[in-house]
């Protein structure tokens, strides 16, 4: 509690010079805070522009090593990988998502292959990026089937783990997932992989870019507010978090980030769990166009970044974090 009065006490002295900014400065970033994601691609030899993600490209298998070697260059703990699946390899059922050659265990296997453990690999266990329909999970009637769809992911789940991922990421909203992906893989002897689970994930009008990247954006017909949580709630989001770590969650999402930085506060001072926040394409995209307009400063990138460690993020997953030796 603050005591005493102008003009004995100024704040601003404090602020006077560069100094004594940073020696009192609440807080910080360094890589590793940092989770990168990265685009996969079928084909050889390339590294594709995605338009509505300036500087964001999609990378071929062969090609990913080159934004891997940025990335453990900059110290960055671990990446997150997404395909780009073709459309003549979806179906209903996304059967692709089970598929031990699909883009995704190749580039895991591969990727471990070439750097060992040098840095993580985290994986989302969802059917959107595999579904011609453009769905997290089943459908049967226009509905989306919850146990039906968790089956499907815990052999996902398992797939991913066999092949080498280090984190394994359910971001599909369906209820109950966690309990039992965990049960799966501590029965087979996966008891060390990490879960973290996107347990506050909303409804967002903020993904348009991210579902341009992975090819979902034309094959889905309607929304996902069935099973993605409802923007207006917050209450919600701590129901959903105390679940998944009960089932055995052992780090949560919130996605997307900026516009819901009291959700992260809320989460992080209820459960002291480590809360990663997610700075979707939406978010990222809205500032890339404002720099590159000149409409803001480049400044505004670490402005932005701060803001999620301020609320209590411990990690934050960016498309910025490849350019960190820029940034910080």
């Amino acid at each position: 509690m603050i005591t005493g009065s102008y003009p004995n006490l100024r704040l601003r002295r404090n602020r006077k010079f560069d100094w004594t900014r940073r020696l009192i400065e609440e807080n910080t970033l360094s890589p590793n805070d940092f989770i990168l994601p990265i685009f996969l691609v079928d084909g050889k030899n390339k590294r594709e522009k995605i338009p509505s993600m300036p500087e964001v490209y999609r990378y071929s298998i062969d090609r990913v090593t080159q934004i891997v070697d940025k990335a453990i260059r900059n110290k960055i703990p671990m990446i997150a990988l997404f395909p780009k699946t073709k459309n003549s390899k979806k179906n209903m059922i996304g059967s692709e998502a089970l598929n031990e050659n699909n883009l995704v265990c190749r580039a895991i296997i591969e990727i471990k292959k070439r750097y060992n453990n040098q840095i993580g690999i985290m994986c989302d266990v969802a059917l959107d990026p595999y579904t011609s329909h453009g769905h997290d999970g089943l459908i049967k009637s226009n509905n989306i089937l919850n146990d039906e769809t968790i089956e499907i992911l815990i052999k996902q789940s398992l797939l991913q783990a066999r092949v080498g991922c280090d984190v394994i990421a359910p971001s599909d909203m369906m209820d109950g997932r966690i309990k039992k992906i965990r049960r799966a893989l501590d029965k087979e002897g996966f008891n060390n992989i990490n879960i973290l689970s996107y347990a506050a994930k909303y409804a967002s009008s903020f993904y348009g870019p991210f579902r341009d990247a992975v090819g979902s954006k034309n094959n889905l017909r309607s929304d996902k507010k069935t099973y993605q949580m409802d923007f207006r709630n917050s209450s919600e989001a701590l129901r959903e978090i105390s679940l998944d770590i009960k089932e055995g969650a052992d780090m949560v999402m919130v996605k997307p980030a900026m516009p819901y930085l009291d959700i992260i506060k809320s989460i992080k001072n209820e459960f002291r769990i480590p809360v990663f926040a997610y700075q979707v394409s939406g978010e990222y995209s809205l500032l890339s166009n404002a720099i590159n307009k000149k409409i803001v400063d480049k400044t505004v990138i670490l402005e932005s970044l701060i803001a999620f460690k301020r609320a209590g993020a411990n990690a934050i997953v960016s498309y910025f974090a490849d350019r960190l030796d820029k940034i910080l």
